[in-house]
């Protein structure tokens, strides 16, 4: 079996733990730190108490989403660890949490600000489609990319459950 057959269960872990950290990032930064949108304020304008409600309600539900990505992430982090055949990586469960950062962005951008307009990334503005754009090359495309690279540099990481990239 070659070694790159078992990188697999260390890079899935850190795509699913970089998707739901990267959904936290999101709503913790965009929806309560900045307020620049809501789960729904495309749809529903938090103009009024029982708006801002809704639109609490649905973060908080996006929150639930991600909290059990980032569950599901260490869990399969867990059994791999748990698995002498799986090569230890830092590079490469670094590369895949970033990976699945990017993806994460990307997938929740196309659907929800394009396809669906349940918020875009700055609601408050006549002008969407940049912010939006914006978003999906710097926060999907280039996180991707950049993720791939760094897997890509530990592909040669050979070292064993608990052992040392380093000679």
């Amino acid at each position: 079996m070659a070694d790159d057959a078992k990188r697999p269960p260390l890079i899935a872990a850190g795509v699913l733990m970089g998707a739901g950290l990267g959904g936290f990032a999101d709503g913790i930064v965009l929806h309560q730190i900045l307020q620049w949108h809501n789960m729904l304020s495309g749809w529903r304008p938090p103009n009024t108490l029982v708006e801002a409600k809704v639109n609490m309600t649905w973060d908080g539900i996006f929150h639930a989403g991600v909290w059990v990505l980032t569950a599901a992430g260490l869990g399969v982090l867990w059994r791999a660890g748990a698995r002498r055949d799986v090569v230890w990586s830092g590079k490469t469960f670094l590369g895949a949490l970033v990976v699945g950062w990017g993806l994460f962005n990307l997938i929740e951008g196309v659907i929800d600000h394009q396809l669906l307009g349940v918020h875009h990334v700055y609601e408050y503005t006549d002008n969407k489609l940049p912010w939006d754009l914006g978003f999906l090359l710097i926060g999907g495309v280039l996180m991707v990319a950049v993720g791939w690279l760094i897997m890509r540099a530990g592909s040669g990481d050979r070292a064993p459950r608990g052992g040392s990239d380093r000679a």
